[in-house]
């Protein structure tokens, strides 16, 4: 899954570190010397500013792409399966390409090269997804105009499948090179925790335009060409906010490429022993036969903290245009258009998520070392139980007397409801801090008072993140069209899960009261 974002408090960080670096001493000499390190540190953030623009595209990801696929015929049973290239990527990519660029020794580094056909990748695969009806249509879809037709474009959802994957792909490409390159050239003079900073704060950055690109529905009109037959408004405001994908990326790309002072690695400094990039996965799960108990209680409770929050991140805009909106995305008229508004509200409702979680990871640090680790990791559980909860019993009332044949009569959502499930995103975002910061904090303190490295921490927690996301990307949809009740099987298996983990994090974990570096390691998609 994507990355956690710990963004707030690592901006935090980057401040005092600015004003550390800044301060100098008295006389000129001091005041030259403290312009230098500020020079260097304004550098060093706009060396990460490809972070930004990855991100941004991320946050359409998560906001757009699962209710666009039901459009071109991909039912809501199936729409999940579509989602297990993230966790596969995230598996496969990222330890592949991090064992590569570590031994990387081109003249413009060993990540930069990883960054530049990574977000190549990603702007081809944000165009295939933008103009995959255009190009179904070409290849042999209906020809009846997007207005009226609603059926299946088969021809579109594979082109949109294969941009899908692609794009997934090549974020894993870029996300971990990108983050170690900010390790490396943040070493010398600032530390990596001010680098990890900047990332994480350009990736807040990135999150807020892009779910504010998601709200838009504007694009069509600032760009009536966007619109074609096989493409109508919504269509039409997903491509428009791919361009700007596209734009970001490529300022931010280039910006890094010139800006990022990376050293070049020389060839009798690259450790030919292993056996290559696959060897990484061998160390890995050899690896598994020497975990301690602890750690083996870490990565169970982050497994099943991952198996409560996916149906979240898979259904969240599809939950508020069906169940709040009483919309349909193979509809026509009203009913298509109620559905892309609460599409629109559920992306509002992500901005207000990313800005608590912000807010939140200012308080992460001080509750662990009050209340220890694992009691906010308990808390936090049992807040997703609740709120989990609340989303069926909201998403039950809303639809209850709700008849598809008054749908006409149907100009938005129960006002109510609608500032109900705003809240519910908004308050989401706190146990989203926590879940983006705490279990990395409990694996590194674990594997510290034990002796193992913290290289080794990432890849065992990573697998314990990638395969719950599997799990249910493989389940929830048919789960859901079993019962054929839209989100709410999907969103209840989550609550479950989570009031599992709350108790299980009481008694399994460690008690640790630290908060550390790793709290801003990335989790991946």
């Amino acid at each position: 899954m994507e990355e956690g974002r710990s963004d707030l408090k690592e901006a935090s960080r980057l401040e005092r570190a600015l004003s550390a670096e800044s301060g100098g001493g008295g006389g000129d000499s001091g005041s030259d010397s403290g312009r230098k390190k500020f020079m260097r540190l304004l550098r060093l953030f706009f060396a990460c500013m490809v972070s930004g623009g990855i991100q941004y595209g991320w946050a359409l990801q998560l906001s757009l792409l699962s209710p666009y696929s039901q459009t071109l015929g991909i039912s809501h049973t199936y729409v999940s399966l579509t989602w297990i290239c993230g966790p596969i990527s995230g598996f496969v990519v990222q330890p592949i390409v991090g064992y590569y660029s570590d031994r990387c020794t081109m003249r413009i580094g060993r990540r930069r090269p990883f960054i530049l056909a990574g977000c190549l990748v990603i702007c081809i695969s944000v165009m295939l997804i933008g103009f995959s009806a255009d190009i179904g249509r070409r290849l042999g879809d209906t020809k009846e105009h997007c207005s009226t037709y609603t059926g299946p474009r088969w021809s579109a959802a594979i082109v949109y499948i294969a941009g899908f994957w692609f794009l997934d792909f090549a974020n894993n490409t870029v996300q971990g090179p990108a983050r170690a390159m900010m390790a490396d050239i943040s070493a010398g003079h600032h530390g990596p925790s001010v680098g990890q900073a900047i990332f994480s704060l350009w990736m807040a950055i990135g999150s807020i335009l892009g779910y504010l690109a998601g709200a838009n529905a504007k694009w069509h009109e600032w760009f009536p060409s966007l619109k074609t037959a096989a493409c109508c408004d919504a269509c039409a405001n997903l491509k428009g906010a791919f361009f700007t994908a596209v734009a970001l990326i490529v300022i931010s790309m280039t910006v890094t490429m010139l800006l990022a002072d990376e050293k070049p690695l020389y060839k009798v400094d690259v450790d030919t022993s292993s056996g290559g990039g696959w060897s990484a996965f061998g160390d890995l799960f050899k690896s598994f036969k020497n975990l301690s108990p602890a750690m083996f209680k870490v990565l169970a409770v982050t497994a099943i903290t991952w198996l409560s929050w996916f149906p979240f991140f898979q259904y969240n805009t599809d939950w508020m245009g069906r169940e709040i909106y009483h919309g349909d995305p193979h509809g026509k008229g009203v009913k298509a258009d109620s559905y892309n508004a609460g599409v629109r509200e559920g992306a509002v409702g992500l901005l207000l998520c990313s800005i608590s979680l912000g807010v939140t990871s200012f308080l992460i640090p001080k509750l662990c070392r009050k209340l220890t680790s694992k009691v906010v990791w308990s808390i936090s559980n049992f807040l997703v139980f609740i709120i989990m909860t609340v989303m069926v019993v909201v998403g039950m009332v809303s639809m209850k007397g709700y008849r598809p044949s008054l749908s006409a009569t149907l100009t938005g959502s129960d006002p109510t409801l609608k500032a109900i499930a705003l809240t519910i995103f908004a308050l989401i975002g706190v146990p989203q801090a926590v879940l983006f910061s705490v279990p990395w904090v409990v694996a590194s303190e674990v594997a510290a008072e034990e002796g193992g490295g913290q290289g080794l921490t990432v890849g065992v927690l990573n697998i314990a993140i990638v395969v719950p996301q599997l799990i249910i990307a493989l389940t929830a949809g048919p789960i859901d069209g079993a019962f054929n009740k839209g989100n709410t099987p999907a969103f209840g298996i989550g609550g479950a899960f989570a009031f599992i983990c709350a108790v299980l994090a009481l008694f399994l974990l460690p008690k640790t009261r630290g908060i550390s570096h790793a709290a801003v390691v990335a989790s991946g998609h």
